[in-house]
């Protein structure tokens, strides 16, 4: 009951909500924020049914879980349209009702390479040797701040399917939904069902299934089922505890063109 109504483990198992989650990460997802649909419950032991009971439409910039509609599978994606509005992206930028969304390059982020973060080919050029041996990720960050000063960092590695979308209106009770690590992310950009496995568009608040909180730890990948031992020499350090509401700014950055 307490999974199914109050707050779940999740696990990530891809990198599309990279830089602020990897795979191997273990996270909080709150049920309540958002009430109570069909896909709320760990177990489905009653039949679909449409519509919410109680709570609220997400607000842009929260990491929702979400299932979408015809599927059994979660994703885990980001607010970035709410219902009535226009969302478009040209060449890779985001623009929200016509304006394009503030901005700004950022510092590139350094992800230690490991077993779930092996910079693979997807990262093709990004590859760095760090002090000690250790190699890392060299990620282009670019910081967005939505209106409302709500703010996060994506990766953008430069041109891709999805840079230009849209625009498309966001209907009543809908969301539409979108990868940090934007040229790397199956989200409501592109169509659902293979080959593209998206989301189909915006999403009805009914299959959002919870709100991320928090990460409780993270395994890079390195962990064997029979050793337990090896459980704790997988654990990454300095991720435990990270919050995942998104950031406020109270002075949001100057669009860089």
């Amino acid at each position: 009951m307490f999974h199914s109504f109050i707050a779940k483990p999740f696990y990530i198992p891809s990198e599309s909500m990279m830089p602020v989650l990897l795979k191997g990460d273990r996270l909080v997802v709150s049920k309540y924020p958002y009430g109570w649909s069909w896909v709320s419950p760990s177990f489905h032991l009653l039949p679909h049914w449409q519509g919410r009971l109680l709570g609220k439409m997400p607000k842009r910039g929260d990491v929702v879980i979400v299932t979408p509609p015809g599927s059994n599978e979660d994703y885990i994606k980001r607010v970035i349209g709410i219902p009535s509005d226009s969302v478009e992206v040209r060449r890779g930028r985001l623009f929200l009702n016509g304006e394009m969304v503030k901005w700004e390059r950022r510092q590139p982020a350094m992800v230690p390479v490991d077993a779930n973060a092996p910079c693979g080919i997807e990262f093709s050029g990004f590859l760095v040797d760090g002090p000690n041996g250790q190699q890392f990720c060299r990620l282009p960050i670019v910081r967005e701040t939505l209106p409302g000063g709500v703010s996060y960092d994506t990766i953008d590695l430069g041109q891709s399917q999805g840079d230009d979308y849209g625009p498309v209106t966001v209907g009543p009770g809908q969301v539409f939904l979108m990868g940090d690590n934007r040229d790397r992310s199956a989200d409501s950009r592109f169509a659902a069902g293979p080959p593209d496995n998206g989301l189909g568009g915006p999403v009805p608040w009914e299959n959002i299934g919870g709100r991320a909180e928090f990460l409780t730890f993270s395994l890079d990948g390195t962990t064997k089922l029979l050793n337990p031992v090896s459980w704790f020499e997988a654990l990454r350090g300095g991720r435990a505890g990270n919050s995942l509401r998104p950031q406020q700014d109270a002075r949001p950055a100057e669009a860089t063109r």
